[in-house]
């Protein structure tokens, strides 16, 4: 039987560990919910970007911009891994990773020139665990990652692929879903694609409207289709923050009530060792009374 002071010290233990799992629960959830508010906000935005340029291809223009211009040969290809700088948060990293190790190196076999970007340090380190060495880091981004900051490194992707040194753009992240489900996906966000690729919501489907473009649908599309892409890292920023957050609510959730099973069951076996030790305390007593009247 093991010792009723070890057992109880360990439940002490446990108990303190308990105490900070929940606290952690807390704070996560509460979290999400900002996280979850700003995902929603640029979800709508989003959607209005969409059904701009949507409304632009129902127009019949006929206009370019570069960055809906596919390449004939696709020669320098980047990987952008958004993961968390904290763990604790259960299988996220580690399910985005899983997506991120076999693109890269599939990329690295069929193009001449592949780098990958991460962000979070627990991407750096796994990524750096497996061979592959990221060329930029972004360690500065949390559960609210700021449109500035995300801003920052779309302008500079963007440039990038307007000069030529940058024809193809994947993103892997955690999709949000809903809060029973995320999934680790990968989005090819550069090249946009043409006008008419783009999602037209259901409502303006089939409707023939001219519009009338000033200064010019041109100079319209010059601020339409960077900012485009520019929301769309954005959200994918946002769906990741999301997604950690979640996932480290239901960890700290499942380690909380995995500490209150296990207290159940130290709690058990003291009461045990505590009983027989007392009991065998008892025995002694009685034998020694019965040894001085004897």
């Amino acid at each position: 039987m093991a010792n009723a002071r070890a057992l109880d010290k360990r439940r002490k233990s446990i108990r303190n560990i308990r105490k900070i799992t929940r606290t952690m629960e807390l704070i996560a959830t509460a979290r999400y919910k900002k996280a979850m508010d700003r995902a929603q906000a640029a979800t709508a935005y989003t959607e209005q970007i969409t059904r701009i340029v949507g409304r632009l291809a129902a127009a019949g223009l006929d206009v370019k911009h570069p960055l809906l211009e596919q390449r004939d040969e696709v020669k320098n290809a980047r990987v952008l891994v958004l993961t968390s700088n904290r763990g604790l948060c259960g299988g996220y990293n580690s399910s985005i990773l899983r997506e991120a190790t076999p693109l890269v190196r599939e990329l690295r076999t069929s193009l001449p020139n592949v780098n990958v970007d991460v962000s979070g340090k627990r991407g750096v380190d796994g990524l750096s665990f497996r061979g592959i060495r990221p060329d930029e880091r972004h360690l500065n981004f949390e559960d609210q990652p700021k449109y500035d900051e995300v801003e920052k490194i779309a302008e500079s992707y963007l440039s990038r692929y307007v000069t030529g040194e940058l024809d193809r753009l994947d993103v892997v992240y955690t999709k949000f879903i809903s809060t029973s489900k995320q999934i680790a996906t990968v989005e090819t966000l550069l090249p946009l694609g043409s006008l008419s690729d783009s999602d037209a919501p259901q409502e303006d489907a089939g409707k023939n409207v001219e519009y009338e473009f000033l200064p010019s649908a041109e100079s319209i599309l010059e601020e339409v289709v960077p900012t485009s892409f520019k929301v769309r890292l954005f959200k994918c920023f946002l769906d990741a923050a999301v997604s950690e957050q979640v996932a480290r609510m239901i960890a700290m959730k499942g380690a909380t009530e995995n500490a209150g099973d296990m207290i159940k069951q130290l709690s058990m076996t003291y009461n045990r060792a505590r009983q027989s030790q007392i009991t065998g305390e008892i025995m002694e007593i009685i034998g020694g009374v019965e040894a001085l009247e004897g």
